[in-house]
């Protein structure tokens, strides 16, 4: 068997790709990443939140992948085939240059069962020697499985789940593994294919003309997609990548978007902030909608409100009111928080966590977060239906009768409630964007008293929010620590994004927590938030950043902190959550909220400079 593949990044050899050295492929059910080296080492079947099948990012010895990378010495690079979410991997030999592509056709929504992926791989120039690796370990590497192999295909039987894998060189196998040696010269190629299947080897193949029909059929739909968007501006190509990403992390049978595909891939190398994002976050998901909906993709925010009206019942008061503030992308509540021990996690990050007991906590922030993106739809997109408007009203009730309790906030800390300021501010979009909606179409609502609590929390926020000591608005009532969620004030027209006490306030964030146009969400020291370790900068707080300061007219500004942005972007275009201290990217990959923000700032940007 071949040796391990060693990756350099800047602590030195490693086994672990770095996050960045990734790209994505997926259905909308599921997605998968691929390094820059050609392995696969996260993949989840069949949905975004199901047991791994790859997961050698998570742990390189027991996690499970699929190699597929020239034998000889190569230099590599990757990129997407243009305007689609189909993966290029290229190989730069002494001999020759050859190529992978990775793609996943997307199913009719009723094909839940159906998931394929295909790695077609060809030589362009010379001839390449080529290693091609399938070791699945099922269920986060706790389910043993079977193989049984028949010259070029392979069935890989597990208790929970069977896939099969088909190829057109042959294959030989051990009790886990397959694999294949092969040379290709130019103008020949080899394909594999790896389904779920019902148990019986013979279900699928995958010759050559099958591959070129998917791979042609996936150019097709990921463009035809993207043909829908308005966006003409600057920067086109960033926007349309990132309007490509939040498409794939959404799960098309039930029009849930995941916060990001992936679990546990840590905030700090070494520390213990790693949390399970394969859900859908209320506020993160309308926030997504809100940037689609901007670029003139409606289909994404009709299916996200089907999903919260039809799975989430709005008359259940429980704790954290009558929405929590993330579901299942099937619509479960029930997301219980348990680590798995027996894997290292990413370069020696543990624990590696699956579920999230977040679920459970109070946000308040969530319901300005929903109502605003159901404003949009309503203005931008199709009027709300009746139903929807009746929930409209039963959300706002709630708010205007809860608005002032304490909660744990936009960044889910875990250090007990406090009165945020950031809460308080979207409780006021949530009343505000309502009253906006019911005067516009003539709705029937509860009025006087939606006005006098917009007006009580605006006034509370004035007075408690706003430290003179600081000179700021600050994270919670009484006090003095600096938040970048308050970014967001201007952004939603809570203030004028020139007012002297704003200006004050964009002032004071940048000195505490702006280092070269990356922003830190709060300094931990000075708010405690019940979690130890450190952790980067925020690059959604990044990007509000430079939306208040285009807002704030201070274009130079917002421009070169924006451009400055771009750079950290890996080679395709993709974000994680955080950014280190070195450049590198942290934490979950990719996040759907760095996407949105860089299209709203991008959106709001180009149109300042005109």
């Amino acid at each position: 068997m071949a040796e391990p593949t060693m990756y350099h990044g800047p602590g030195g050899p490693s086994r672990y790709a770095p996050i960045a050295e990734h790209g994505l492929i997926g259905d909308l059910q599921t997605v998968a990443l691929v390094d820059t080296r050609g392995t696969v080492d996260w993949y989840c079947c069949p949905s975004f939140d199901a047991p791994s099948v790859f997961a050698a990012i998570l742990d390189a010895d027991r996690g499970g992948c699929f190699e597929l990378t020239s034998i000889a010495p190569a230099r590599t690079k990757q990129f997407y085939f243009p305007d689609t979410n189909v993966l290029i991997t290229r190989f730069f030999t002494e001999d020759g240059v050859g190529e992978i592509q990775d793609f996943m056709p997307v199913c009719d929504v009723g094909e839940v069962d159906r998931h394929r992926l295909i790695r077609r791989v060809m030589c362009v120039r010379g001839t390449i020697p080529f290693r091609a690796r399938v070791a699945p370990r099922f269920g986060y590497g706790t389910r043993p499985h079977t193989v049984r192999a028949q010259g070029r295909t392979a069935l890989f039987e597990s208790d929970a789940l069977s896939m099969a894998l088909t190829s057109t060189v042959p294959l030989e196998s051990d009790d886990r593994d397959v694999w294949a040696d092969f040379k290709l010269s130019q103008g020949e190629c080899a394909v594999f294919a790896l389904d779920r299947v019902g148990g019986e080897i013979t279900q699928r193949g995958c010759p050559h003309a099958e591959a070129e029909q998917e791979f042609t059929a996936t150019v097709a739909y990921w463009r035809r997609w993207l043909s829908s968007s308005r966006y003409r501006g600057r920067w086109r190509e960033m926007v349309h990548r990132s309007a490509l990403t939040l498409k794939l992390l959404t799960y098309a049978p039930t029009g849930a978007i995941v916060a990001a595909p992936t679990t546990s891939l840590p905030e700090r190398i070494g520390g213990a902030r790693n949390w399970d994002y394969r859900y859908l976050w209320v506020r993160d998901a309308a926030f997504a909608v809100y940037a689609l909906l901007r670029l003139g993709f409606t289909e994404e925010a009709e299916a996200f409100m089907t999903f919260l009206s039809e799975r989430v019942d709005l008359r259940d008061d429980g704790p954290s009111g009558p929405l929590q503030i993330m579901y299942g992308i099937d619509g479960r509540t029930d997301l219980p928080e348990f680590e798995l021990p027996h894997l290292e996690g990413h370069r020696r990050s543990a624990p590696v966590r699956v579920g999230n007991a977040a679920a459970t906590q109070l946000q308040l922030d969530i319901y300005g977060a929903l109502i605003d993106s159901m404003y949009l739809y309503d203005k931008w997109g199709k009027p709300l239906p009746s139903c929807a408007w009746d929930a409209v009203c039963s959300l706002v009730d709630w708010v205007c009768g809860n608005w002032d309790q304490p909660d744990e906030g936009v960044w889910e800390t875990r250090g007990g409630r406090k009165n945020f300021l950031y809460s308080r501010l979207m409780c006021w979009v949530a009343i505000e964007r309502a009253i906006r909606m019911a005067n516009r179409r003539g709705l029937p609502a509860d009025l006087l008293r939606w006005r006098e609590c917009r007006d009580a929390i605006y006034r509370r926020i004035m007075l408690r929010g706003w430290s003179d000591r600081r000179r700021a608005f600050v994270q919670h009532e009484d006090g003095d620590v600096l938040d970048a969620a308050i970014l967001m004030m201007p952004l939603a027209k809570f203030i004028a994004p020139t007012d002297p006490k704003w200006l004050s306030t964009l002032d004071a964030l940048t000195l505490d927590l702006v280092s070269d146009s990356l922003v830190y969400r709060y300094d931990p020291q000075a708010s405690p938030d019940g979690l130890t370790g450190e952790e980067g900068t925020f690059s959604i707080c990044s990007f509000w950043y430079v939306e208040a300061l285009t807002r704030a007219g201070r274009l130079d500004e917002a421009r070169l902190a924006f451009e400055k942005m771009l750079t950290y972007a890996n080679h395709l275009g993709l974000y994680a959550e955080e950014i280190s201290h070195t450049g590198e990217q942290q934490g979950n990959f990719p996040q759907a909220f760095t996407h949105m923000a860089l299209i709203s700032a991008a959106f709001n940007l180009d149109r300042a400079l005109g």
